[in-house]
């Protein structure tokens, strides 16, 4: 045990060194592995020479639902790997097969993803993402398939909660510390799901139709940001993009992800994604999961000659450089990890505090801090904790309810009642209603609630307008019909297994809330940059309807919409939405002052500094995010009103001041040119607008780009 603790420090220590900041002032984190490229791809052609043409065709498809392939004979053990972004997803219906009750007794589960960019908490992301790789380490994952990335394009995706928000540079900024955090742990991080993959409507089947530029600007940068950062493994996704399955696509795969990205590690399919075997081994693609199913004719592709030896080399050099370069081979349970769970309790925690969003609070009905009052608890996700469905789900332990945390705030003052009636809702100080959706991949979900939970919010706060609502939802769902009527709203997502317990804190005041929406809420879906998806004359299912999937022909996705995603959507089409990106209450105040500008003028490769002192005039502690936008007076090519380019999330106390500072770079005034195929920024004027949300701007400078 002591030889393993060792071992364990110093790994970790080295894998510290290897996360070093590159240099600029934007000061990007970046992943080395413990063997380098070189180092690693010299390992890997050593062995290749060593493999038997039948050992390589097996070893390009996985093992065991979550395993790589191992060889035997060259003392070359299988990989584990383990669902999803937010904690080690412990399968109980695969235990046969990967034996995850003997590998790891539990798993924390953390808050959602989408909670976690709702933080915009850089330095929590890494936290976050490092405990759950300290897990990882603890069963012996050798590869999380996680973080997903993809773009929020419309609210009834029901993947939506597994990713990072509408807006390509903050779940870049995201991604890049998640993909550090993880991999210092020595654990794998996989990019998914590569690329445009916005809806799980018959997922599969799904065409997306997307331009170039829109691809660059919206759906590529996250990833990018993730290769920048070192990831090391890349998942590609169910739909086809542009009339191909991305999985064996060699426009995505060899194109988009490895030319233009420049990634070079290990790039392998999402389960049962991919048909053609010959298009997969030409594509770039690198190892099949679960099994090898498109690629089970490679020996015989090989005898037409269809595809070569050096195909299969290629893709077999990938995966044991890749393996190789993160001592994934050696990966071993280390138990250790096991005490560490309070901690990562701790972090999920502090996650959830920081991320629960403060929409709504007429007449400061909160904080509720007389523990005297009557607080009358409702709804059905009160007594159960919240969570999204499919890969994603992580069970977690020690679970606690909103009702169980406000009962130990409030004691005997706070109580549940399932069916409420209306002299017991009129009676009450204050009504919480917890109301919620269960997402999952495999369908999406409405934008509205159900009827009888629409019907039972309006009784309710006709009964007592001094109503507090807590949703629990992997997205934005319809407030309209009574968004004014209530007294508060806590935006809290699916807040892990004691998010529950941040939550009460928030409603006690013992935290101050501090989340920012990391999307747009519409006011109705119709509004939606991604209203009219669905086929004509179709509707929306339930459960995962596989048998459906396989009968129907694919259907065509038109995101007309181009780069006008989120908040560049409304603000475009000039929309009122019903909550704006980035915005947030807080139960104390902010003053923005002293805004400076290091120059008016700049050229290309040069840095422009804004800085900011920014003042808690309230009297609680709180926090605030100071946001960077930018906005192109005049283009060559239609541009959204403002795009977010910089971002710092602050701590202070009552009275306390502090100095902000962010920069801007020439290339954050760029746009993808499709005639040159890369980045243009157009000398000319700009505008920088600095604010607390997407429509709270207090400064406004003009730049001139030389």
């Amino acid at each position: 045990m002591k030889r393993v603790l060792f071992f364990s420090v110093l790994f970790i220590l080295l894998a510290a060194l290897c996360c070093k900041p590159e240099t600029g002032n934007k000061n990007k984190k970046q992943f080395f592995p413990p063997v380098s490229f070189e180092k690693a791809a010299e390992w890997a052609d050593s062995l290749l020479t060593l493999m038997t043409l039948e050992e390589k065709i097996t070893f390009i498809g996985g093992d065991r639902i979550f395993f790589t392939q191992a060889i035997p004979r060259l003392n070359i053990s299988s990989v584990m790997m383990a669902d999803a972004t937010q904690g080690v997803h412990l399968r109980d219906n695969w235990r046969d097969e990967i034996f995850y009750d003997e590998v790891l007794p539990r798993s924390t589960a953390f808050p959602c993803p989408i909670l976690l960019a709702s933080t915009w908490n850089k330095n929590l992301v890494e936290e976050y993402a490092n405990a759950v790789g300290e897990e990882c380490r603890a069963g012996g994952i050798a590869i999380l398939l996680g973080p997903g990335m993809n773009i929020y394009r419309q609210s009834r995706c029901g993947r939506n909660f597994e990713y990072f928000g509408e807006d390509p540079y903050l779940a870049g900024q995201m991604i890049e510390n998640y993909v550090v955090g993880l991999q210092s742990t020595g654990t794998i991080a996989t990019l998914k799901h590569f690329v445009a993959n916005n809806t799980d409507y018959f997922r599969r089947k799904s065409n997306s139709i997307v331009d170039e530029r829109t691809l660059h600007e919206i759906y590529l940068p996250a990833f990018k940001s993730g290769v920048n950062a070192g990831a090391m493994a890349v998942m590609t996704s169910y739909n086809q993009l542009n009339g191909e399955w991305c999985g064996q696509s060699n426009y995505v795969i060899d194109t988009v992800l490895r030319r233009q990205l420049g990634f070079k590690w290990l790039v392998m399919t999402d389960w049962w994604s991919v048909y053609d075997g010959e298009k997969v081994i030409q594509s770039g693609m690198d190892l099949e999961m679960p099994f090898r199913l498109a690629t089970e004719n490679a020996g015989q592709l090989l005898e037409e000659g269809k595809v070569s030896e050096a195909d299969i080399n290629r893709m077999v050099r990938s995966i044991l450089r890749t393996l190789y370069a993160m001592k994934a081979f050696s990966r071993v349970k280390e138990e250790s990890y096991l005490n560490k769970f309070d901690e990562h309790e701790e972090i999920a925690l502090q996650t959830a505090r920081e991320g629960i969003i403060l929409l709504r609070n007429e007449n400061q009905i909160l904080p509720i801090e007389d523990t005297t009052k009557t607080i009358l608890i409702t709804g059905e996700y009160a007594i159960k904790v919240a969570q999204g469905g499919g890969a994603a789900t992580v069970e977690g332990y020690n679970h606690i309810t909103l009702t169980e945390a406000l009962a130990g705030i409030y004691g005997v003052n706070a109580g549940y009642i399932d069916a409420p009636t209306d002299e017991e809702i009129s009676t009450a100080d204050v009504v919480v209603l917890n109301i919620g959706t269960f997402d999952s991949e495999g369908r999406d979900r409405p934008f509205e609630l159900p009827d009888t939970t629409e019907n039972e919010i309006l009784r309710i706060v006709d009964l007592n307008p001094n109503t507090v609502v807590v949703v629990n939802s992997g997205s934005g769902i319809r407030m309209s019909s009574w968004n004014q009527k209530v007294a508060a709203i806590l935006y809290a997502w699916y807040p892990g297994q004691n998010g529950a317990l941040a939550e009460a804190e928030i409603i006690t005041g013992k935290v101050n809330p501090s989340g920012k929406l990391p999307v747009t809420i519409e006011k109705e879906f119709v509004n939606s940059p991604g209203y009219g998806y669905i086929p004509q004359g179709e509707a929306l299912y339930e459960g995962w309807q596989g048998e459906e999937e396989k009968a129907r022909a694919v259907y065509d996705i038109q995101y007309k919409e181009g780069i006008l995603v989120g908040y560049r959507w409304y603000e475009y089409q000039r929309i009122p939405p019903l909550y704006p990106f980035g915005f947030g209450l807080s139960y104390t105040s902010f003053e923005l002052s002293k805004i400076t500008l290091s120059a008016n003028k700049f050229r290309q490769g040069e840095t422009l500094k804004i800085t900011v002192s920014v003042k808690n005039t309230g009297e609680r502690k709180g926090a605030e995010t100071i946001q960077l936008y930018i906005s192109d007076i005049e283009c060559s090519v239609p541009r959204p009103v403002k795009e977010l380019k910089g971002f710092e999330k602050i701590v202070l106390e009552p009275g306390e001041l502090k100095k902000v500072t962010l920069f801007i770079e020439s290339d954050d005034f760029s746009f993808w040119d499709t005639e040159s195929k890369g980045w243009k920024a157009e000398p000319g004027e700009f505008e920088l607008l600095l604010g607390t949300s997407s429509n709270q701007i207090v400064q406004r400078f003009i730049v001139v780009l030389l």
